[in-house]
């Protein structure tokens, strides 16, 4: 089975399920998403300025068989970015790296603490989307009233809002806002980060795939944790981003499309949710803001 789309509010289809890339090098990188799209049938790949191998992902669909026009590639404005012209010249420097004429998808990496540069910044997004070099804007790690600066300028309604989202955080305020007004919701750190990660003021280290709950549900259905994560965000509507450069996890990763959860898995599942983030609060961050 080929992964399901979701039609975003500008009319693009975006793969429910996609390859991130976050904390890879490029040369991990392009093999990556070589075999993502070659070998495992991944047609959504996801980077970042900020990730430093947006070049390695340009070679790595470069060398794959797969045409550019049926692969959906998102990437992000980081937050020294911020601004009208930082923002546009940043995207020629993203396009630049890619090695593409356009994304799928451009987001704002983190809402920042300062309401008129969201504005600007937006402005440059709504500008770059009507040349069509940008098939669809959007953001990260807004939180409702982040979201509520965009709206109330009257333009354009963000295509989606990237944040972290797993069992522990579910986004119940975030999810329902987002619905509320059009926005996609997807899920950074889907499977709770890594073992070693918790870098926000609060967060903690990642427990969900040692967790003896999902580890229960996952030999119900003979899968490992992070396929009856990834089966979470899916049945929930959510766009799933599972970060991995192994090729066997990478080929894991998108095969849940023979089992489904039952609502007596999604009810213990439901039982996680306390809140734990294992990235910053976007209220706290301002790492990396302009001067």
């Amino acid at each position: 089975m080929t992964t399901p789309t979701i039609t975003l509010n500008s009319g693009t289809s975006i793969p429910q399920l996609g390859l991130g890339v976050w904390q890879a090098t490029n040369d991990e990188t392009e093999a990556a998403v070589r075999f993502a799209l070659d070998e495992a049938g991944y047609r959504h790949i996801d980077t970042a300025a900020a990730y430093g191998n947006e070049e390695g992902v340009g070679r790595g669909i470069r060398s794959s068989a797969v045409p550019r026009e049926e692969i959906f590639l998102t990437t992000k404005l980081w937050n020294s970015d911020q601004g009208y012209e930082p923002a546009l010249q940043a995207f020629d420097a993203s396009l630049a790296k890619l090695g593409t004429d356009y994304v799928d998808l451009y987001l704002i990496h983190w809402p920042l603490q300062d309401t008129d540069r969201i504005e600007r910044t937006w402005e440059a997004l709504e500008k770059i989307a009507e040349s069509g070099r940008a098939k669809a804007i959007g953001v990260c790690n807004f939180e409702p009233h982040h979201l509520q600066v965009l709206l109330d300028l009257g333009g354009t309604v963000p295509a989606v809002d990237q944040v972290e989202l797993h069992p522990h955080l579910t986004q119940k305020e975030v999810r329902a806002f987002a619905a509320d007004h059009g926005v996609t919701v997807e899920s950074w750190s889907p499977l709770g980060g890594t073992s070693n990660s918790g870098w926000g003021s609060a967060s903690k280290p990642n427990t969900l795939l040692a967790d003896p709950i999902i580890a229960r549900i996952a030999d119900r259905h003979s899968k490992t944790p992070a396929q009856i994560l990834i089966r979470w965000h899916l049945q929930n509507g959510l766009i799933v981003i599972p970060k991995s450069v192994h090729e066997e996890r990478i080929a894991q990763n998108i095969d849940v499309y023979d089992f489904e959860l039952t609502d007596l898995d999604l009810s213990e599942i439901d039982t996680l949710d306390d809140g734990t983030r294992v990235g910053a609060h976007p209220d706290e961050l301002n790492i990396g803001a302009p001067e």
